[in-house]
């Protein structure tokens, strides 16, 4: 049997999840599924020694991730997220709960978080104990700021139907998971594929960096 591809991969896990309506919408399609039991699974995030340790975390702005933000957040953690699509030099946003000016449950939505959040550069931000999945160019900008190592733990939490018995493709820029987990169990990841150690400006074309603030500043001179 051939490896499916990854837009195969992902097409198939949306139609499956559509037909099951294990999400909160009916179109799954291009986005991060909001599934059932997103809470139940932050909980079981919750539990895990690395959560607990962890006093900064980075966070994804989507609506399945809120309750893993919200948490983060009553709890006293350090909260970053990053601007959609990388669109401003200040290209995360800084949620501490110690100089909040609205409750962590306003926060933790996007909408609370670009309002009561305070914009940062990456090389403000503090050094992040547990990242809660990263897209690629975050994850490479943040390798490249000293504010993640390789050794930072990465957590996700998706649907059961999102966990595949499968041999999947990848790329020198993806970033593999220390823990998957679902509102029925936490599975933890065990490999030896390295993580990105930066940004591969090969990997990137022209139109990807201009549209991206910093990108066009950190871009090395060809001169």
């Amino acid at each position: 049997m051939n490896m499916r591809s990854k837009d195969e991969v992902r097409e198939a896990v949306w139609a499956a999840m559509e037909a099951a309506r294990a999400a909160h919408t009916r179109k799954l399609r291009d986005r991060i599924p909001h599934f059932r039991g997103c809470e139940a699974a932050a909980e079981k995030v919750g539990e895990l020694r690395v959560w607990q340790a962890a006093r900064v975390i980075k966070g994804n702005p989507d609506k399945a991730q809120r309750p893993l933000r919200l948490k983060a957040l009553e709890e006293g953690k350090t909260l970053y997220m990053a601007v959609p699509r990388l669109r401003q030099e200040q290209c995360f946003v800084e949620l501490d709960p110690a100089s909040m000016g609205a409750s962590p449950a306003e926060t933790s939505t996007i909408a609370g978080a670009f309002r009561w959040g305070r914009p940062v550069y990456v090389e403000e931000m503090r050094q992040v104990d547990l990242g809660g999945g990263f897209a690629d160019l975050e994850y490479g900008l943040a390798i490249a700021a000293g504010i993640v190592s390789p050794e930072t733990p990465v957590v996700s939490t998706v649907h059961q139907m999102q966990v595949l018995d499968e041999d999947l493709p990848y790329t020198r820029h993806d970033v593999f998971l220390d823990y998957v987990v679902t509102s029925d169990e936490v599975i933890e990841c065990s490999g030896d594929i390295p993580r990105p150690t930066g940004i591969y400006w090969d990997d990137l074309t022209p139109a990807k960096i201009r549209q991206i603030p910093l990108l066009k500043k950190l871009q090395p001179s060809t001169g």
